[in-house]
């Protein structure tokens, strides 16, 4: 088994070799104690943090973890779960692939563990619809379409593309995340599935972990008081942006938003906080967080996890319990549960208050 295969498992390469080698999944889940708890690792990662966890140094069992994984998934047949962890694994690949496209080095082992665009393009069948031209790239907006269909920033919504003969210009960054998005599909697609009896019994007390991982979260999730002083310290400091006009990229936008709905926030008043940009358009905004919330799609999203706000740059500030603490929901919850009640005021009602005042 070959190690670019344990890399990008979703590969179809990658999918023929497991079936070449004949592996019976009854017995490695009976048998092989290491691939299944890498498999649990991935899915429980996922959740936790948005990616799926450190490789397995051993290619097979690095392999073989990922349809493992997926049983693990559809045992426990939660659609919040498949989206998570499709999310997951599409992200790491997304970092992987960059990575390797970023390598300039000259000298590479004979067994190449990298992916070229080329090779991306091709996987999924792309090579007719992306075409390079004066340094950026064309795709059809017929393959552009459902690719960019769950990216929520309005940048990707085709009422904002320059189309012209069918075609839709995007640079090389936009490109890799719409690859991405099509690697996401891919391992989204076909779960859950039904899981043979002599698997899933040998798999009950690993689902059952990840139940108690995935409740834990949703545990986490069900708060509803809005004290920015105990927020964590990156959304502090993107509030902080909010509130003094400035421009947010839009994966900083979709992360303080998702914090903010998932603390019990509505779309008017987050709608109301976005106000004060110069950019600020009510429309779009209120479309785009009631996306997020899931009123019109069919997910609720929930913020992002510290791995994925230190990949994008928004982790600031660092506290002592951010070192402890995967989640900025985690670490809000904590600060809740350690505060006394006089630091409790609810920001809404102190608005309210102000506006009453202001009003008599």
């Amino acid at each position: 088994m070959q190690r670019l295969h344990a890399r990008y498992p979703f590969l179809e390469a990658a999918r023929e070799s497991v079936a070449t080698e004949a592996v019976d999944l009854a017995t490695v889940v009976e048998q092989d104690r290491a691939v299944v708890d890498r498999a649990r690792q991935r899915v429980s990662t996922a959740i936790e943090a948005g990616e799926i966890g450190e490789p397995h140094r051993d290619a097979r069992i690095e392999l073989l973890s990922y349809p493992v994984a997926r049983v693990l998934v559809s045992m426990v047949d939660e659609r919040v779960l498949v989206r998570k962890y499709a999310r997951a694994e599409a992200a790491t690949a997304y970092e992987r692939f960059t990575a390797d496209m970023a390598d300039t080095t000259e000298l590479k082992s004979v067994e190449s563990t990298g992916l070229e665009l080329e090779e991306l393009l091709a996987e999924f069948d792309l090579q007719a619809a992306v075409r390079a031209a004066d340094g950026e790239y064309r795709i059809d907006v017929g393959t552009y379409l459902p690719l960019a269909e769950d990216l929520w920033d309005d940048e990707w919504r085709l009422v904002n593309q320059p189309l012209e003969a069918g075609e839709i210009p995007v640079d090389e960054d936009e490109l890799l995340t719409l690859l991405r998005e099509a690697i996401r599909g891919r391992i989204d697609d076909g779960l859950p599935f039904e899981v043979p009896e002599a698997i899933g019994s040998a798999l009950e007390d690993e689902t059952a972990e990840i139940r108690e991982v995935l409740a834990d979260l949703e545990l986490t999730q069900d708060i509803d008081t809005v004290v920015p002083d105990l927020f964590p310290p990156c959304m502090k400091a993107l509030l902080d942006q909010i509130q003094k006009g400035e421009h947010l990229p839009h994966h900083s936008r979709f992360a303080i938003t998702a914090f903010l709905t998932s603390i019990g926030m509505t779309t008017d008043q987050v709608v109301d906080l976005y106000r004060v940009n110069s950019s600020f358009g009510e429309e779009m905004t209120r479309y785009q967080t009631d996306h997020i919330r899931g009123d019109s799609s069919p997910t609720e999203y929930s913020a992002p996890s510290c791995a994925t706000m230190q990949s994008y740059g928004d982790c600031v500030n660092k506290d002592d319990l951010c070192e402890r603490i995967p989640h900025p929901m985690a670490y809000y919850e904590q600060r809740i549960d350690d505060a006394d009640d006089e630091e409790l005021e609810d920001w809404r009602e102190a608005e309210e208050d102000g506006q009453s005042a202001s009003g008599d």
